[in-house]
């Protein structure tokens, strides 16, 4: 392989890294909250947006216009607000319904609109598996510092993120607003689900989000271990689905989702070797689950808070 071929594969490479740091994080969120398709639903919201905004005269026709990105992002906020308001421990209607309905809806709207393009074809494959080949550094740039500002934010309030996804029940009972909190988790994640929609594609997006941390909950309990495993797992299968998808002429997008898939089937193969290892330590040193131990966190945080 060429010093060429290596410039030319790097961006694409460092875009994918982007994507999955913030991914594999939002994903243990996801995971915990029990609403898997969360993800591929807020971003097919955003593609219909973009969608909207790209046959509107005043956008060009241009997928990376301002205007269709802030198209994109308002449509996402709107299910962000959706998603956050039907929450409820006594809703008659599950979350998880309401978000499938949400993607099936917006997906038959988005081939409606595409309907009325002559290049229905290309857009519908860009909104799947995304164009990775042709990102630009500017464009790295400046997701790698939105996504930085989204991970401070997360940051510095993860014991409340952390409590609500895991343990709502007792947060709620303490007095915190949880649709306020929800609110605030679901615009931050539609930030990044615009994002990388706009750079990688809605399927791939889904699998940065959602496999690294499956695959992580196979092999750990706390969110330290899961997190350090979906950032690995993200690194490893990005560097391979691009160089697969050179070595095999393939699209890179639909490359690195079928390397995903193979690399959880592989890692859940491989899990009952790595139990018989570990699991006299295990029953030596047994460790409290990560739902507890966010609990008492977000609990210790508000005592301390009632204190000052």
């Amino acid at each position: 392989m060429g010093w060429d071929v290596l410039q030319f594969l790097l961006a694409p490479f460092v875009a994918t890294l982007v994507i999955a740091g913030i991914h594999a994080y939002l994903g243990v969120h996801v995971v915990e909250r029990g609403v898997i398709f969360v993800d591929l639903s807020l971003a097919q919201i955003a593609a219909f947006g973009a969608t909207i905004a790209i046959l509107m005269p005043w956008s060009g026709g241009d997928p990376h216009s301002a205007a269709v990105y802030w198209t994109s992002l308002a449509f996402t906020f709107i299910g962000a607000g959706i998603f956050a308001t039907i929450r409820s421990r006594h809703a008659r209607i599950p979350q998880e319904a309401i978000i499938g309905i949400s993607y099936a809806v917006a997906s038959a709207a988005t081939i409606l609109a595409l309907s009325k393009s002559s290049s229905e074809g290309e857009h519908l494959k860009d909104m799947l598996v995304g164009n990775l080949l042709s990102v630009s550094w500017t464009e790295i740039w400046q997701t790698a510092i939105l996504y930085l500002f989204i991970g401070a934010f997360h940051f510095v309030y993860r014991k409340r993120f952390l409590a609500i996804s895991m343990n709502p029940e007792a947060v709620e009972a303490s007095g915190v607003s949880l649709r306020l909190w929800d609110f605030l988790f679901y615009a931050s994640f539609g930030f990044v689900v615009t994002r990388s929609v706009a750079l990688a594609g809605v399927l791939l997006v889904f699998c940065y989000l959602i496999v690294p941390s499956v695959a992580a909950m196979l092999y750990a309990d706390k969110i330290g271990p899961r997190l350090a495993i979906g950032w690995t797992m993200g690194t490893i299968v990005s560097a391979l689905g691009v160089w697969l998808s050179l070595q095999l002429d393939l699209p890179t997008g639909a490359t690195i989702v079928v390397t995903f898939g193979a690399a959880l089937i592989l890692m859940a193969a491989v899990r009952p070797l790595f139990r018989r290892v570990t699991a006299p330590q295990t029953a030596a040193n047994p460790g409290p689950p990560g739902m507890n131990r966010a609990t008492e966190a977000f609990r210790q945080g508000t005592h301390g808070s009632h204190g000052h």
